[in-house]
């Protein structure tokens, strides 16, 4: 039996040694001594909880860790709102956990409650679908539910989108898989994806399937957006780090959308850089986390600014930008939106379940 004590100390420092030495022993580092093993880690357990909340509490306090060791910044002041959009569209609110129909002036209309969505789509129907962490939704205006696919425990949704027949492709991290269903909740297709990448949360965020049959993957912590077939092979893929997600143009080219890569890069099938945004090309815009994006028909680009990561208030949620890179409408309102990271630009026509809608 080791004659090693554990150490002593008063009030909060005693919390923070009881549960260094809670781990320790556990790890197989040391070892306590007979009579004490039982109280230190009863003590210990305690502990862990007292240094967890407060660990926590302080977390909450800060909101941006630009470097280690510095502490994060408050975000800036709040602004009186900037709405020149000028479009109606519908979004999702990652941060306020809501989706949200809103008009050209950028007055919200119609909004409902959803954890953390990431994708939305405004239906022919004018039904919402639409991604929670844990599943998908399609909601009548009302808000009523009329399809639900429910995610298995363990698993993360980020994508999604309407195919023809009322099935709805779903990307689900966890399995590494893309799923299409059927109104009646049946599997119809499953798609095996490639990763590196163990940590559920950080294997996909956008995922588009293509008129040709194929899928598109943006596969963020794999640092790559890749193109499968139906049998799950690999067929092309554009190396970014961080990679969001991409959407196939009618000319066969990929937009590529690359979160905290802060870049904004369009590419052809050779993986050749054919238009771009780089995080300073835009005075008074900089670019932070790229998510969500549709390419209009005027060839301008709508582009989801989410501003986690440090970057609460700071960016406009959404812009439009042209090909010169010249922003010609924002909505900047912290006010009334939180953190935005999918948009879906409404009344320009097209159909969707053809992919006629590039986002």
């Amino acid at each position: 039996m080791s004659s090693r004590k554990a150490p002593h100390a008063g009030g909060f420092g005693r919390d923070i040694l009881a549960v260094w030495w809670y781990h320790a022993r556990r790890r197989g580092r040391v070892k306590a001594a007979g009579h004490r093993r039982r109280s230190l880690t009863v003590k210990a357990k305690k502990s862990y909880w007292i240094v967890a909340g407060l660990a926590l509490s302080a977390a909450a306090l800060l909101t941006d860790a630009p470097t280690a060791g510095k502490p994060r910044k408050p975000p800036p002041p709040l602004k009186d709102p900037v709405l020149t959009l000028n479009k109606p569209f519908a979004c999702c609110d990652y941060g306020r956990n809501k989706v949200c129909l809103v008009d050209k002036t950028g007055k919200i209309t119609w909004q409902m409650r959803a954890s953390h969505p990431q994708d939305l789509w405004v239906l022919a129907n004018g039904n919402i679908l639409f991604t929670e962490t844990k599943g998908v939704k399609e909601v009548t205006r009302d808000k009523k539910v009329v399809w639900e696919f429910k995610a298995p425990p363990g698993s993360e949704i980020h994508a999604c989108q309407p195919l023809s027949g009322g099935k709805v492709m779903i990307a689900e991290s966890g399995p590494m898989r893309i799923i299409e269903v059927d109104r009646a909740g049946k599997i119809t297709k499953e798609v095996k994806l490639t990763t590196n990448c163990k940590r559920t949360h950080g294997q996909m965020r956008g995922v588009r399937k293509t008129a040709k049959g194929t899928y598109l993957v943006g596969q963020y912590s794999d640092g790559v957006v890749r193109e499968y077939d139906g049998s799950g092979k690999i067929v092309w893929e554009f190396r970014h780090k961080p990679a969001f997600g991409g959407i196939r143009l009618p000319d066969g080219n990929t937009l590529v959308a690359t979160g905290d890569g802060h870049h904004i890069v369009e590419v052809d099938k050779d993986s050749k850089v054919v238009w771009e945004i780089k995080e300073k090309d835009m005075p008074g815009n900089p670019l932070r986390f790229v998510a969500g994006m549709q390419r209009l028909p005027n060839g301008n680009t709508v582009v989801c600014s989410w501003g986690g990561h440090g970057h609460v208030r700071a960016p406009p949620q959404i812009f439009e930008v042209t090909r010169d890179k010249s922003i010609v409408g924002v909505i900047d309102d912290w006010k009334n939106f939180g953190t935005i990271t999918g948009v879906f630009v409404m009344g320009l026509g097209g159909d969707a379940t053809k992919f006629e809608i590039m986002r």
